[in-house]
């Protein structure tokens, strides 16, 4: 497995790790949650899900099927980012963040997409 995969994978690890703790502990993403028009449930799932992907992707790092199934679901998740952003008419600025995580994740799927297979 390439060195750019791993390290991607650890930093995209750690950070959805952390995402998906706030859906769960800041007052921050529970009013930015309702600000964007989505229910408490949703705030949850999501939680629940970037913590999924980010402990699929880091496992993927000695398992490389998981890293691409990792990298899809992060890809996913900052996809319903960067579609919120559009949704609510934010700024081009505001939505640099998913984009990059969605680079990133697309990046890691692409380096291990052969080991689905």
């Amino acid at each position: 497995m390439p060195i750019l995969s791993i390290v991607l994978q650890v930093l995209l690890g750690l950070g959805f790790l952390m995402f998906g703790f706030q859906k769960f502990t800041s007052e921050q993403m529970k009013k930015g949650f309702e600000y964007f028009g989505y229910s408490d449930g949703f705030r949850v799932f999501t939680g629940f899900f970037e913590l999924a992907s980010a402990v699929i992707v880091i496992v993927g790092i000695w398992i490389g099927s998981l890293a691409t199934i990792g990298g899809i679901m992060i890809v996913i998740t900052m996809f319903g980012a960067i579609i919120t952003h559009i949704k609510i008419k934010d700024a081009v600025k505001n939505m640099m963040m998913p984009i990059i995580l969605l680079i990133l994740g697309a990046v890691v799927v692409i380096i291990n997409w052969s080991s689905l297979f």
